[in-house]
């Protein structure tokens, strides 16, 4: 892939169906289709329709909702990855009645804290941004890997080339965007107390950014829920793991 910010392409869409309409799709940070193309290829096959958001140059969970929103039909079922579920939550908030099922992968729902625990986030964001400044996307995306994905995976050079390709289709100046949006990121505790629609969390079992207790704390937060671990998976759980999250939001999408 080259340097091309794939974040300007337009939606994917595929062919509409007759099961429980469109799905949006929201991708994390540095991430476009490519996080979500396994499942979109495994939904496509049964005749679902797909919608990946883009978020353009956007330094705010809001603003990312806003265009989340303009990018969908009237009504739909919505699933987030990482910074993606923090988007989904956040277009709940502005449109709930546009949702009709939420499905949040790998992400969280806090603001930032408070503190020495705030201070060392930001901090370490700022270093991943520094080494894109000085040496590139693809090297900070090297450094970034180290927790991303299964150790196990860290050798398994198409996944993590793929992952690598993706980020390297950044620029610098909308990883800085991003990554503003999330260091000034609002609490969504509000909206997952207020959910009504079904919703599943899944997260990997060996995900170190967004551990599955964390997801435990969100689903508690909402009667009904669904929590499903997806084994042998760190934080990039769509691509490591495609065809189980591919089954997972089938089923969800049926329920």
């Amino acid at each position: 892939m080259n340097s091309t910010d794939h974040t300007k392409q337009a939606p994917t869409k595929v062919r509409d169906n007759k099961g429980p309409g469109a799905l949006l799709l929201l991708p994390g940070l540095l991430c476009d289709r490519t996080v979500w193309q396994d499942q979109i290829s495994a939904l496509t096959e049964r005749g679902l329709t797909c919608i990946v958001a883009h978020y353009d140059s956007s330094a705010s969970i809001a603003q990312m909702a806003q265009m989340a929103l303009a990018q969908a039909p009237k009504h739909f079922a919505l699933a987030g990855h990482s910074m993606g579920g923090r988007v989904a939550l956040e277009l709940v908030r502005q449109a709930p009645q546009r949702v009709s099922q939420l499905a949040l992968l790998d992400t969280g729902y806090q603001a930032l804290a408070l503190g020495s625990p705030g201070e060392k986030e930001v901090a370490g964001r700022m270093r991943l941004l520094n080494i894109a400044r000085e040496q590139g996307m693809r090297v900070m995306g090297q450094d970034w890997l180290q927790g991303m994905v299964h150790p196990d995976r860290l050798n398994d050079t198409r996944l993590c080339n793929a992952i690598l390709d993706m980020i390297e289709g950044f620029s610098v100046e909308r990883f800085e965007a991003q990554l503003t949006a999330l260091i000034e990121r609002p609490d969504a505790t509000p909206v997952l107390s207020n959910l009504t629609c079904p919703t599943l969390f899944a997260s990997g079992r060996q995900d170190s950014w967004s551990p599955l207790a964390r997801h435990q704390e969100m689903a508690d937060l909402v009667p009904g829920s669904q929590l499903l671990p997806i084994e042998q998976s760190g934080h990039m759980t769509t691509m490591e793991q495609p065809d189980e999250v591919s089954r997972i939001l089938l089923d969800w999408l049926r329920g």
